[in-house]
């Protein structure tokens, strides 16, 4: 297990001095990619099926994930505890996506203003916050890594 949580937090440190160095120095100067710009015109099944692939698809999301599984197996807590905790993570893990949903929901039509400014900040601000998400995220492993491993 230490091992595990050492590579996960080297990998993970790895990509956010990487995410770090790619970022632009000026955040105005940020711009979503076409493919989520193109989010807009799609329809909620578009959106969904989307989501899904890149949810799954995404290898920034692997290390996370596999170390969330990690933590969780390791805590020795019974099966339905693991579950459950599994199951808080992945709804925490999900608030990115939920939080917009959830205003949208709530706030109908009267939403889009909101939610226009919260899109705008993350395409200026989102390389620079995964950078810094990534690196702690990391470190905190490698910490639990090396930890791990010089107690054994």
């Amino acid at each position: 297990m230490g091992a595990l949580k050492l590579a996960l937090g080297l990998l993970l440190a790895l990509f956010g001095a990487r995410q770090w160095r790619r970022r632009p120095k000026d955040p105005t100067q940020a711009q979503l990619p076409k493919w989520m710009a193109a989010i807009d015109h799609f329809t909620p099944l578009k959106v969904l099926g989307l989501g899904l692939v890149l949810s799954a698809a995404n290898l920034k999301n692997a290390p996370l994930t596999i170390a969330a599984g990690a933590s969780i197996s390791s805590a020795g807590l019974p099966v339905p505890q693991q579950i459950g905790t599994l199951a808080i993570f992945v709804v925490i893990a999900s608030l990115g996506v939920l939080a917009p949903l959830a205003v949208y929901l709530v706030m109908g039509e009267r939403a889009k203003n909101l939610l226009g400014n919260w899109r705008d900040w993350a395409a200026q601000h989102n390389v620079a916050v995964m950078a810094v998400l990534f690196f702690v995220l990391g470190l905190k492993l490698l910490g639990d890594g090396i930890s791990v491993l010089t107690a054994g």
